[in-house]
């Protein structure tokens, strides 16, 4: 397994799925998204494995304002502005390769091998 956990230092749920991973001596690989976004590719991936855009976006998060725009704008816009505004994403996003899921999930994270 190549695991990849996307959030920040300061949230609950990623605190939570990194601890899932440390009691199962699961090695992973935090990515803090104040310090570094997600590449188009691993976004595009993360998409994909998820079932689309909407279901990565957090309605509750800090920055209404965004949130508000991403629903007016056009389809093929809308992924370019949660790219470059990636503080509006459900954390954590955990990849493992093609796989991916967004929030705590780990019904999901058992059945990977």
């Amino acid at each position: 397994m190549n695991i990849q956990i996307f959030g920040t230092t300061k949230c609950f749920e990623t605190k939570k799925a990194q601890r899932y991973f440390k009691e199962r001596n699961i090695k992973f690989q935090f990515i803090d998204l104040k310090e570094k976004v997600m590449s188009k590719g691993e976004f595009i991936s993360v998409r994909q494995s998820v079932g689309g855009l909407e279901k990565m976006i957090n309605p509750k998060c800090k920055d209404q304002e965004t949130i508000s725009l991403i629903k007016y704008l056009a389809e093929e816009d809308r992924e370019e502005k949660v790219l470059e505004n990636q503080q509006v994403l459900i954390t954590p996003i955990v990849r493992n390769g093609k796989m991916a899921t967004v929030g705590f999930q780990p019904d999901a994270w058992k059945t990977w091998n």
